[in-house]
């Protein structure tokens, strides 16, 4: 047990044991009439097997959120900050076992080791996010309220089978990403753009704008960088159109880069900057920061929100 990471005052909840219906019949209860049952059409041999996958599904959530309550009333969480990965990760699976055993949960090796990497996210990570981050071929995830979660993967939209439990575990999670950088969302403040650690583009909006439940757009940091030569390559130029925006940067003239979401702006422009000498001193201004430029002299600035004590000229 590495109880170091463990509240000083942290009490081991008594485990109840629940009470079981009587199995003596009541002889004064009336005889069920045989000629008022109807027989139960027996469930096909597909459904029952779904039916069973789905209510396991849920009795593990709910699980997972007991036990992510009780960690968080034993660990100390401003011990957290300083633990080792591995350290927290045998604190998490000690305090789970601890308390499958006391909630009668049996699980095999898949679901405990499954349990453990979930409530790892839970805690350090961003909980059912945290599996599609680190999946390289997703590109963008949308999550449209806490039961639908989409990512987008070569250009195609797929729904996924990652849920949150409910609104409330939406909202804790939103309010873990925009914290982290300094900011809010609630109800009178109820969208906000963010940055999250590895670059990726987040945005979030709440109730009561988001009417049918909180609604998140994750763009994803993309690691490889496109050059000019890429973009010819691929057919988004020609060489006479890299070459004019070749002189077009070079001379100083402005340039315009517009389009939709997804259409490449921010591609274009870290492949146009390609052509920015180095000796130049190079400022960006980015309502979140995605650019990546590779000359040395860069300043680069983040917008903040308006605060309450702004005021108009």
């Amino acid at each position: 047990m590495f109880a170091k990471f463990r509240k000083p005052d942290a009490a081991k909840p008594e485990a109840s044991s629940p009470e079981r219906p009587s199995s003596h019949a009541d002889p004064e209860a009336p005889a069920a009439k045989p000629g008022l049952m109807r027989p139960v059409p027996p469930k096909s041999a597909e459904a029952a097997p779904q039916d069973k996958d789905r209510k396991r599904k849920e009795r593990l959530q709910e699980v997972k959120l007991e036990i992510h309550k009780a960690l968080l009333d034993n660990l100390n969480l401003s011990a957290l900050e300083k633990a080792t990965e591995q350290d927290l990760r045998n604190e998490i699976q000690s305090i789970a076992s601890e308390s499958l055993e006391e909630m009668g949960v049996a699980l095999n090796r898949e679901e405990r080791t499954q349990l453990s990497q979930d409530l790892y996210d839970e805690v350090r990570g961003l909980g059912p996010l945290e599996a599609l981050l680190k999946d390289d071929s997703v590109n963008d995830i949308l999550v449209n309220g806490p039961q639908q979660i989409f990512v987008e993967r070569a250009g195609k939209l797929q729904l996924t089978d990652i849920t949150f439990k409910d609104e409330k575990h939406l909202l804790r999670i939103i309010d873990k990403i925009v914290s982290a950088v300094g900011r809010r969302v609630d109800e009178s403040n109820p969208y906000v753009d963010a940055r999250l650690a590895d670059g990726s583009r987040f945005n979030a909006m709440v109730p009561p704008v988001a009417v049918d439940g909180s609604l998140v757009s994750i763009r994803k940091f993309k690691k490889d960088k496109l050059g000019i030569d890429d973009l010819v390559k691929f057919g988004a130029f020609s060489e006479e159109m890299a070459a004019y925006l070749q002189a077009a940067v070079s001379t100083r003239l402005n340039v315009i880069v517009s389009g939709g979401t997804g259409s490449g702006k921010t591609t274009t422009l870290n492949a146009l900057s390609s052509f920015i000498d180095n000796n130049e001193r190079i400022l960006t201004i980015e309502d979140t920061a995605e650019l990546q430029l590779q000359q040395t002299h860069v300043g680069r600035m983040e917008s903040r929100p308006p605060t309450s004590r702004a005021r108009a000229p």
